[in-house]
């Protein structure tokens, strides 16, 4: 398909050229990562698939639908609801506060009948879609640095303060490194970038020692030392390395990983899937997924630098690093090169709200490629 095919009146918004215009491949490959994350559902739970791996093959389809169906969506609709996207996820996060559902030590859930909602994952992509905006109509010289950059910075701020206080910092930290690097990449000075990097390492010793609840700071000191409690505190990850090193090279084989089939690891079915893969699958098996990653990135990347519009360009980058700060961040943690903080790896860990953030966003990003030479137009860059 040409550009000037997709650009002629009325051609690019018929529907058989938009599925047309669809990267299968990037389709495909998300499958491939989901499907990988059902048959380890499956044998973590002793070859059964309930209750983690039908349903969760099930969101995955439905999810995936919806996927496909938001890519359809013009972007300059997406350009239009990105203010109130961010809008409706920070309500929702002070609802939260207010009424929102105790579990497991925190407040971070809404709960209305069966349906439980958890308003930071909206917030991930609220923000990238409120930088975006943001930044397209932005000048230069304001991206650079100006006093408008105080916008952005409390788009940023505000939900990470909001989100850290029910506690969770590990959705904390990933929307402040998210809205970190598209504000990066919407031009921000260098001098600038290095005062706020020199700036956050100095408020790191203050807010350890102030800042966090005593359980953060435990995980934080079984990083820097797990020996020291290994029934305890250090449990999680001491069977974690414990499950990636019996893999071996080739892994145990299907179903018969004795850390995640006898109960040994802890959360297998969320945290520390990577784990059990790598038990049953080896140095290969972790090799192939971390590929399969690899090129869901790629693909992403390349959509976003394909985009004409600055504002296609930033979301698309920007949901690719949320994308790529949750597989980082997942796999660092469960082989000990950083503290436990509560982040899955994508479409491999059972949970319906991840999964559902991570095909919306992905949904916006093949917007961006299906509506990659669309012109979206706004007015004053700090409103618009």
């Amino acid at each position: 398909m040409t550009v000037s095919a997709l650009t002629r009146p009325g051609e690019r918004d018929r529907l058989i050229v938009k599925l047309g215009e669809i990267d299968w491949i990037f389709c495909l490959t998300l499958c491939l990562i989901a499907g990988a994350g059902g048959l380890m559902l499956f044998s973590i739970n002793g070859s059964s698939w309930m209750p983690w791996a039908a349903p969760q093959l099930a969101r995955f389809v439905l999810f995936f639908g919806l996927m496909i169906l938001l890519a359809l969506v013009d972007l300059r609709v997406w350009f239009a609801l990105a203010y109130p996207i961010y809008g409706a996820g920070f309500l929702l996060l002070l609802a939260v506060l207010v009424v929102g559902h105790h579990a497991l030590g925190a407040q971070r859930w809404l709960q209305a009948g069966p349906i439980q909602i958890q308003p930071s994952e909206i917030m991930k992509i609220g923000v990238v879609l409120a930088l975006a905006r943001f930044y397209h109509g932005a000048s230069t010289r304001t991206a650079r640095w100006s006093w408008w950059l105080l916008w952005p910075a409390f788009l940023i701020l505000a939900p990470v303060a909001l989100v850290a206080k029910q506690p969770d910092l590990g959705t904390a930290l990933l929307i402040l490194m998210t809205g970190g690097v598209v504000m990066i990449l919407g031009g921000l000075s260098w001098r600038v970038i290095t005062a706020g990097v020199l700036g956050v390492a100095a408020l790191v010793p203050p807010v350890v020692l102030f800042g966090l609840h005593g359980y953060q700071r435990a995980r934080l000191l079984t990083f820097l030392n797990p020996e020291s409690d290994l029934s305890g505190s250090g449990y999680h990850i001491h069977q974690s390395e414990i499950a990636l090193g019996s893999g071996g090279l080739l892994g145990k084989g299907y179903g018969l990983g004795s850390q995640s089939q006898l109960n040994f690891l802890p959360e297998k079915q969320t945290d520390f899937i990577f784990s059990a893969l790598a038990e049953e699958f080896g140095f290969v098996g972790c090799v192939s997924i971390i590929l399969l990653y690899a090129a869901v990135i790629f693909m992403a990347l390349r959509t976003a630098y394909l985009a004409h519009s600055h504002f296609g360009r930033l979301a698309a980058a920007g949901i690719t690093v949320t994308f790529a700060l949750y597989v980082l961040i997942n796999g660092a943690m469960v082989m000990g090169l950083a503290p436990v903080v509560g982040v899955p790896m994508p479409l491999l860990s059972y949970g319906g709200t991840v999964m559902l953030t991570v095909m919306v966003g992905f949904g916006l990003v093949l917007s961006v490629r299906v509506h990659r030479y669309s012109e979206v137009t706004s007015g004053k860059g700090s409103l618009m």
